[in-house]
């Protein structure tokens, strides 16, 4: 037995974390329900008027079945009209939106007083809502698609243009300090260095884009921008819920088809 050996170290015991208190869930759910309770109070919200107009609800569903689909050879006009408008608008918003991504990057402008403005002018076209944009080019331009197709590209300048530019404060600068080392101009930097890392997103994001926009574009004849929504507000205003029904059929079935094929196309771009 060697008398001079070290004794062996005992194991420290473990600190083990506390588990996260519960308290915090308890009062974020407190004031999520408070917050609600209060908007239904200042905004006099009846659960009682609710209820009574269920039956109603139930009757006008009864009124719209079956579909009358005989009135489909009236609309596919129109739909056609409404995919084209959301087509030239989100085209016309995504050229749009290009230049003034690029002067809304703070990594690629460098100065405040070039990126703040153009931010304020893209959170202000942000603000106004499409329908709000359609009413007045109507007043202006008169009835027809143009008025909607002019909304739906403002619309869509306003995304795209917000989702570039976050899209690009991200990119890689390696090869941008590179080209610079060599001589290459700013056009050649923005051309080979910065547009090859975002044209995926970007394409991503116009296909987005285009989606909401069909989906919009179907109300903008309500106040006469032209498109399927002109018939939703003639059927309505007869009480032709049947036909109405059979518009609302028609318009989800056109957007499940191309929300399928823009997930698809952008599944291959990312």
């Amino acid at each position: 037995m060697n008398v001079n050996a070290k004794p062996e170290p005992q194991p420290q015991p473990l600190n083990r974390p506390k588990p996260p208190g519960k308290l915090k869930h308890y009062l974020t759910a407190a004031f999520i329900l408070i917050l609600v309770w209060g908007s239904a109070v200042q905004s006099k919200a009846d659960w009682g008027k609710l209820i009574k107009g269920a039956p109603n609800m139930l009757e006008l569903l009864k009124e719209m079945f079956p579909p009358n689909w005989g009135y489909f050879d009236n609309i596919v006009a129109a739909m056609l009209e409404t995919i084209r408008m959301a087509l030239i608008g989100t085209t016309f918003g995504a050229i749009l939106a290009v230049p003034v991504a690029l002067l809304c990057a703070s990594n690629l402008s460098r100065t405040a007083w070039i990126y703040q403005p153009f931010r304020f002018v893209l959170n202000l076209v942000r603000t106004i809502p499409d329908l709000l944009l359609a009413a007045i080019f109507v007043a202006v331009f008169g009835l027809g698609p143009l008025p909607g197709m002019l909304a739906l590209s403002i619309f869509s300048f306003g995304l795209i243009g917000k989702l570039t530019y976050e899209a690009l404060e991200t990119i890689d600068h390696g090869p941008l300090e590179a080209m610079t080392s060599v001589g290459a101009s700013s056009g050649q930097r923005i051309i080979f260095g910065v547009i090859p890392q975002i044209q995926a997103h970007f394409m991503s994001y116009v296909l987005y884009t285009f989606e909401i926009n069909v989906r919009a574009a179907a109300v903008l004849g309500l106040v006469g921008a032209g498109g399927i929504g002109h018939y939703y507000e003639v059927t309505l205003g007869f009480f032709e819920y049947d036909k109405t029904c059979m518009i609302i059929l028609f318009t989800l079935a056109v957007v499940l088809i191309i929300d399928y094929l823009s997930t698809k196309l952008r599944e291959r771009l990312l």
